[in-house]
């Protein structure tokens, strides 16, 4: 059985977005690129054909993993998230008891993060330490240099 993939609906809508202009301007895309590297002759020596089925094979595995996530599917209904303790969809702000340094993020499912939108995974050493946890509580998580610990400071939708 495949894991249960958890979206937000604005995940849910971008990875529905990709998928179509992967099956739509990126097929059609490579298609024209395969057929002016096939328009050269000899494909023994045609490295323009040789990138353009690569890219094909990329595109075409993407396209076939987007199915399969969307195969496995649970929306994330905002209206039930509570802020009583962290969970998938909430924003935190926690603090670095190190170094003070206040973080806001939010908890995606592995399939929407985006580090530069301060989406991390429930998966990831932060969110797997925040999870389940209470504003006010201390937590600690495993980086590559060590353990580190972090306060949660408020935890909202």
């Amino acid at each position: 059985m495949s894991k249960q993939i958890i979206l937000t609906q604005e995940g849910l809508r971008k990875l529905e977005e990709e998928l179509e202009t992967l099956k739509t301007v990126k097929r059609r895309e490579i298609a024209e690129k395969i057929k002016i590297a096939l328009s050269f002759g000899d494909l023994s020596e045609n490295s323009e054909y040789d990138e353009a089925k690569n890219e094909q094979g990329i595109v075409e595995a993407r396209i076939a993993e987007i199915e399969a996530s969307l195969m496995n599917v649970e929306i994330l209904d905002a209206d039930s998230l509570t802020t009583e303790e962290v969970q998938i969809g909430n924003k935190i702000k926690i603090k670095n008891l190190d170094t003070g340094a206040v973080l806001d993020l939010r908890l995606v499912g592995s399939k929407e993060v985006d580090m530069k939108a301060a989406k991390i995974s429930d998966e990831s050493p932060i969110g797997k330490a925040c999870m389940g946890h209470k504003a006010g509580d201390t937590v600690e998580a495993e980086a590559p240099a060590g353990t580190v610990r972090y306060e949660i400071l408020e935890i909202s939708k």
